[in-house]
């Protein structure tokens, strides 16, 4: 696809925001060209620390941003700065790895599907008391709308017609960044891990030592009990989870039946944000009764209220304590790939057209609309001819001096000389701009 070279920062309309290198390294791979190959070309505004990559995704011109670190308060920084480099951005996607709610509205969300928010809500915004916590849900606590831009681009993905299509484009686009490591050490950085691997426990029961007798986690009965540092950083296998305890699901089965065959599913809905990884069932499930959220990140609440944006990210875990990080990299493959489809939805914007070269110069002369700001020239008063010479009835131009008595107004024939040539035109109004006369000439 042809598309011109975006000439300066605010040509750019799409913006996308990584929190993690891993995230930022599969949305590179969906990148039709860079534009950055033979160092920036297009700088960034006083203040701004971002480090941007610059380039074409689709028809799009899009610049990217990997925060320097997790959480929110990163995330704002980040977008506020990100918005005052490039003023032009009508749409900011932010592209990641998140926690899902497995059950969500009766649907099943499994490891791969990607995650698109509705709205965001900041669950760690409120007060602690010393029996519980209390979320602040209030108007003036709350962040605010999607605005109708992007509030009408995701609606179309709600209905059946909108989100086929999506699935089926973002699946086209993860092959494509299948074919492009496909002959790179990183070959299999970005195979789908398998059904086999996808496991969900149930939500009280914990990832500790199982076996052993000497450890601090024998006595951990409940999700608020303690287990050791070492369990903390083991696998399941490690420690011995006990697999009869896994949640069967029918998504999963129709896996295993189809030879283990991914099938990327997309999700809508509320997305939690807050500055703690979640890593407890029995929390994961509080906060989504409380408040109907899907999934869970760290950096949507920063962007949300700075820049026109919303959440994509692939599912790489539960948010409970058997999280492991087996499956990052294909989430992240996953999210990626549904955010360059949006954006092949997302309809362009005619821009403004811009004056022709002069036209200010036109405007202040001609005082007119397009610089309300100009101060027009006066022009001369010149009504209609009373007493004409019965030649310039009949001529166009007059060659020689002549003397003539015109009136200030009415109709009648008028003189037109533009450039300084005196020519004659019939009909109302002033005929004059810019006339130079040789030879006497009186006015009544």
């Amino acid at each position: 696809m042809c598309m011109e070279r975006a000439s300066c920062r605010e040509d750019f309309e799409v913006g996308i925001i990584c929190a993690l290198s891993l995230e930022y390294n599969a949305v590179s791979y969906l990148f039709d060209e860079f534009w950055d190959e033979d160092g920036d070309q297009y700088g960034r505004a006083a203040g701004d620390p971002n480090n941007y990559t610059t380039g074409r995704m689709g028809h799009y011109s899009v610049v990217l941003a990997l925060l320097p670190h997790m959480g929110k308060a990163n995330a704002a920084s980040a977008a506020a700065s990100m918005r005052a480099s490039y003023s032009g951005l009508r749409l900011v996607i932010l592209v990641g790895i998140c926690g899902a709610v497995p059950y969500s509205w009766g649907s099943e969300i499994l490891l791969g599907d990607v995650v698109i928010s509705k709205t965001v809500i900041q669950y760690d915004l409120g007060r602690q008391y010393g029996d519980q916590f209390i979320h602040k849900d209030t108007i003036d606590d709350s962040i605010g709308r999607l605005n109708k831009d992007i509030h009408n681009l995701i609606n179309i993905f709600e209905t059946d017609r909108g989100l086929d299509w999506l699935e089926k484009r973002a699946v086209y686009f993860l092959q494509q960044i299948h074919n492009k490591v496909a002959r790179t050490k990183r070959r299999t950085k970005y195979d789908y891990p398998g059904a086999s691997n996808d496991k969900l426990f149930e939500p009280t029961y914990r990832h500790k030592h199982h076996v052993s007798p000497d450890c601090i986690c024998r006595h951990c009965a409940s999700d608020k009990d303690p287990v050791c540092e070492v369990a903390l950083g083991s696998s399941c296998a490690d420690l011995g989870c006990d697999e009869k305890h896994l949640v069967t699901r029918e998504r999963l089965f129709a896996r295993h039946y189809d030879h283990d065959v991914h099938e990327l599913a997309i999700h809508l809905g509320a997305v939690a944000s807050g500055d703690k990884v979640v890593k407890s069932a029995v929390y994961r499930d509080k906060i989504a009764r409380e408040t109907g959220v899907i999934a869970f990140e760290m950096e949507g609440a920063g962007v949300w209220d700075e820049v026109p944006s919303f959440v994509v990210k692939g599912v790489c875990d539960y948010a409970d304590s058997h999280k492991h990080k087996g499956w990052q990299n294909f989430a992240a493959a996953t999210a990626a790939s549904v955010s360059k489809a949006i954006l092949e939805r997302y309809i362009r914007t005619d821009k403004a057209m811009k004056p022709p070269v002069g036209a200010d110069e036109y405007d202040r002369r001609d005082g007119g609309s397009r610089n309300a700001s100009a101060t027009p020239i006066p022009r001369p008063n010149v009504g209609a001819m009373t007493e004409q010479d019965p030649r310039l009835m009949e001529e166009r131009h007059i060659d020689g001096p002549f003397n003539a008595t015109f009136s200030n107004s009415g109709p009648g024939d008028q003189f037109n000389a533009p450039g300084g040539t005196q020519n004659i035109s019939r009909g109302n109004g002033n005929q004059f701009p810019g006339a130079t006369f040789h030879g006497p000439v009186q006015f009544g």
